[in-house]
């Protein structure tokens, strides 16, 4: 998993590249995250188009980034869900609790 971020309109803008499967970058990703809480962000776009693949580890990631943000008072959306990722989030219902958008200007325009 590659991750770069980039600050648009005041939101931060993770994109996620590549496998992501847990591991060593669970910790690479949530402390990105943490650095960018304390940084005062309080908006966050994952924007997940270039994974290739995710496994449960995967998704244990993004919850944990979820409730990171949730619990700090913070908000985040998904964009360019891919449709292979789209079908693991409703398989495994994850599709109830993220907030997923076609593109990154959709998800800017619901914040």
């Amino acid at each position: 998993m590659r991750l770069k971020t980039r600050e648009r309109d005041g939101i931060l803008i993770l994109e996620v590249k590549g496998k992501v499967m847990g591991g060593p970058e669970a910790t690479v990703f949530q402390d990105t995250i943490k650095e960018a809480l304390g940084k005062k962000y309080k908006k966050f776009i994952f924007d997940l188009g270039g994974v290739d693949w995710m496994n449960s580890s995967g998704l244990g990631i993004l919850i944990g980034g979820l409730t990171t943000i949730k619990n700090a008072n913070s908000e985040l959306r998904l964009a360019n869900v891919t449709e292979k990722i789209k079908s693991l989030f409703m398989i495994t219902k994850l599709v109830t609790i993220f907030d997923s958008y076609e593109t990154i200007e959709d998800a800017l325009q619901n914040y």
